[in-house]
C-alpha cells in the first residue's frame, strides 16, 4: 500500500516523494480515505474557479470558502486545508503555482473597503503555508518558490497614514508599497511581515520576528523588530 502510495503522490506533485516508513496501515487507509475525497472537492471548486486549468488536481480540505473563484488560478496538486477563507476581491485576483499547500485556518484577504480594492496575490512554485496564516493582500504580494511558511504568519501590505493630528487616521489614506519574499525562503512561527518589506531569496526569518524593513538574500534575521543575525555561507 506505501509503494502504490508514494507513488500516486510523486505522480501528483511531480517529483520524488516517500511518506514515513513509521506510519501504520490503519492510520495510511484513513489518510487515503481523506485524501480520495479531497481531490473530488477540488473538482467541484474547480469547474468554477479553474476551467482553463482543466487535468490539473485541486486538493481541498472540509469548511473552504473561497470568494470571487473566478480571479483564482491554481497549477496542480495545490493543496487547501480545512476551514480555510481566501476571498480573492482584487485587481489582480490569486494566482497559485504547482504543489502550493496550505495548513488549516488560513485567511486570504484581498480588499477591506468597496471603495478600494486590493491588488494582487502570487505564491509561486511549491511554497508551503502552514496552518493560522493571515495574508493581507491591500498591496501585491509574491511568495518566491520553493519557500516554506511557519504556522500563525501574518503579512500586511498596507500601512495607515497617520501624520495630521487634527484628522481622524481613518481618514489619512494608506500607502500599500505591498510585500515580497524571495525564493527558498524560510519564516518561522508567529513571524508578522509588514508592509514595503523584501526578503531576500535563501533568507531565514526566526520565529516571532517582527519584519520592518529589507532583508538581504541568504541572511538570518529575527528580533522585533527584525535584524540580521548572520549570513548563510556555502
Amino acid at each position: 500500500m506505501k509503494k502504490l502510495i508514494n507513488k500516486l503522490i510523486s505522480k501528483t506533485k511531480g517529483e520524488h516523494y516517500e511518506i514515513d516508513e513509521s506510519i501504520s496501515s490503519s492510520k495510511i487507509f484513513c489518510i487515503l480515505i481523506e485524501k480520495l475525497i479531497q481531490p473530488w472537492r477540488g473538482y467541484w471548486t474547480r469547474i468554477h474557479f479553474c476551467k482553463k486549468h482543466k487535468g490539473k488536481r485541486v486538493f481541498i480540505g472540509k469548511h473552504v470558502t473561497i470568494k470571487l473563484k473566478k480571479l483564482v488560478k491554481c497549477g496542480r496538486g495545490v493543496s487547501i486545508g480545512d476551514n480555510c477563507f481566501f476571498d480573492a476581491l482584487s485587481h489582480g485576483g490569486i494566482t497559485f503555482g504547482n504543489n502550493v499547500s496550505f495548513g488549516r485556518n488560513c485567511t486570504i484577504e484581498c480588499t477591506g473597503v468597496l471603495r478600494e480594492l486590493g491588488e494582487s496575490l502570487i505564491v509561486e512554485d511549491g511554497v508551503g503555508i502552514a496552518g493560522g496564516a493571515f495574508i493581507s493582500v491591500r498591496g501585491p504580494v509574491q511568495i518566491g518558490k520553493d519557500t516554506i511558511i511557519g504556522p500563525n504568519i501574518n503579512i500586511y501590505s498596507e500601512n495607515h497614514n497617520f501624520s495630521d493630528l487634527k484628522k481622524p487616521i481613518r481618514l489619512q489614506g494608506e500607502t500599500k508599497k505591498g510585500v515580497v519574499i524571495g525564493k527558498d525562503c524560510w519564516i518561522g512561527g508567529n513571524v508578522t511581515i509588514l508592509d514595503g518589506v523584501h526578503i531576500g531569496k535563501g533568507s531565514i526569518i526566526a520565529a516571532g520576528a517582527v519584519v520592518n524593513k529589507d532583508i538581504p538574500e541568504n541572511t538570518i534575521a529575527g528580533g522585533v523588530p527584525a535584524k540580521a543575525i548572520r549570513k548563510r555561507f556555502l
